[in-house]
Formats: structure tokens, C-alpha cells, sequence
């Protein structure tokens, strides 16, 4: 069984004015095993965001089901919604989220202190996690005086410290500059190498060529994927470009 399982999604919004009502999602089916590295691509417009959203249980969707590890979002109550993130599920955002009046070991520790976690089980996870982020010498520092690298380095150890069973990320590098974008689509390399799934929006073919595989929305359904086997990252790069220029032209893909 998959981990993640998404079937026929629809998702139909009305208009504030007019009354009007736009199909952002349209029968979007599939699946994504434990451990898989995915990236989610399309233009503006073409329902990334309110499916990622769906996925999060931030939203509910008209039609169709979300499994996660064979239980339905839809099952979920609505006051158990926050508490059933905090504990499947990891988020990297582009702008970290990361609360300046909170040292970043704290930023890192919330979810786990929302969770109700004592200090010493915090601490115990969060030295291997630094480590491995390379974090561990600014986590008394404040957001405000780190870079935005090392904020977003916090942001995934932040997401990762539940041990979430999906992490999803929301254009992890789209406020990073080029150096810190290598960094963190290196880490989020090994981070999976180490098995952990990881569900990625992004505009940037550079991210994208860095996943196992690419699912490329259009007009709100699953219009293409690719999945890299043994292509290097920069066959991969090229294979993404020559799809979103497909995408762009309105044409059929030959990906």
C-alpha cells in the first residue's frame, strides 16, 4: 500500500462576486511510496497550491479522498486536524515561518512542545538533527541573525524533529539565493537517502531535477510525470525543460 494515496480530487471554488465557480482541481489521482522524493510542477494557476493545501488537511476538497498511510483526511475531525499535522506531517515553507522572538532551537522545538514532548526527549532528538543540518552553533541565535540558508536549514530541522511520515515542502528555495538553494537540495538528497518521503511544490527545474520524480499539473489534473531512474541531474534538468516548454505551448507532451 502507498504511503500517500490521492483519488480523483476535485476542488471547486465560487467567486466572491458573480457567483462564479472555478475548478482548480479535476480528477487528480496519484500515489506516492515511503520514501519516494516527488516534485509537483505547473504554471500559475494550474492548482499546485490548493492541492498542496488538500494534502496538509489546510482544506477540504469538493470531491475525492487523501489516504495517508490507508487512513482518509476526511475521517479526520476538525478539532483533531492540527494535532494529526503536528504528528504525520513535516512542512518547509519559501518564507521559513520561523517566529523572531523564538531562538531557532525553539522555533525548532515547537511542534514537539504543542505536542506536549518534555525537554530532555526535545533536546535528545535535536542533537543528531543539528548535527546533521549543521546548525548546531546558532541554535541560541534569532532568525534576524542568521542568513536565509541557515534559517531554511532550521525550517526543515523543524519539520523533521516530529519524524513526520511525509515532508511537504512549499518552494523550499524560492527566497534562497543560488549557494544556499545547492545546499538545501543537497540536504534534502540525503535527507531521503536516509528514507524519508518528501512531497516538494516548486517552480525551479533545478529543485525539481533533484526528485525521484515529477508530476506536472495543467489546468488543474495530472497532465505529465518523469521519473528519473538512472538519468543524471542534468538529463533530468533537460527532460523538465523540454516538458514545461510543452506545458507553456499547450501542446501534447513527448517527455
Amino acid at each position: 500500500m502507498a504511503l500517500l494515496e490521492v483519488q480523483h480530487l476535485q476542488k471547486v471554488y465560487t467567486t466572491r462576486f458573480g457567483g462564479n465557480q472555478v475548478e482548480a482541481l479535476r480528477s487528480v489521482s496519484f500515489s506516492v511510496e515511503s520514501g519516494e522524493y516527488v516534485a509537483i510542477m505547473g504554471e500559475s494557476g494550474s492548482g499546485k497550491t490548493t492541492l498542496l493545501n488538500i494534502l496538509a488537511a489546510l482544506d477540504r476538497p469538493t470531491a475525492g479522498e487523501v489516504y495517508l498511510n490507508g487512513k482518509a483526511l476526511s475521517d479526520i475531525r476538525e478539532r483533531d486536524l492540527a494535532a494529526f499535522r503536528r504528528s504525520h506531517l513535516g512542512f518547509v515553507f519559501q518564507d521559513f515561518n520561523l517566529l523572531d522572538t523564538f531562538s531557532l532551537r525553539d522555533n525548532i522545538f515547537l511542534p514537539l512542545v504543542l505536542a506536549g514532548k518534555d525537554y530532555e526527549a526535545m533536546e535528545a532528538k535535536l542533537r543528531p538533527l543539528a548535527k546533521q543540518l549543521g546548525i548546531s552553533d546558532i541554535l541560541e541565535k534569532y532568525p534576524y541573525e542568521v542568513s536565509g540558508g541557515q534559517k531554511q536549514r532550521c525550517a526543515a530541522a523543524r519539520a523533521l524533529i516530529t519524524d513526520p511520515q511525509i515532508v511537504l515542502a512549499d518552494e523550499p528555495t524560492g527566497a534562497l539565493d543560488s549557494r544556499a538553494s545547492d545546499n538545501l537540495l543537497e540536504l534534502f538528497g540525503e535527507i531521503n537517502r536516509d528514507g524519508q518521503t518528501i512531497l516538494m511544490v516548486t517552480h525551479s527545474v533545478k529543485a525539481a531535477s533533484h526528485a525521484g520524480r515529477v508530476l506536472f499539473l495543467r489546468d488543474g489534473q495530472v497532465y505529465h510525470q518523469l521519473y528519473r531512474g538512472g538519468e543524471t541531474q542534468e538529463a533530468q534538468f533537460r527532460r523538465i525543460s523540454d516538458t514545461l516548454t510543452v506545458l507553456s505551448q499547450g501542446g501534447e507532451s513527448h517527455a
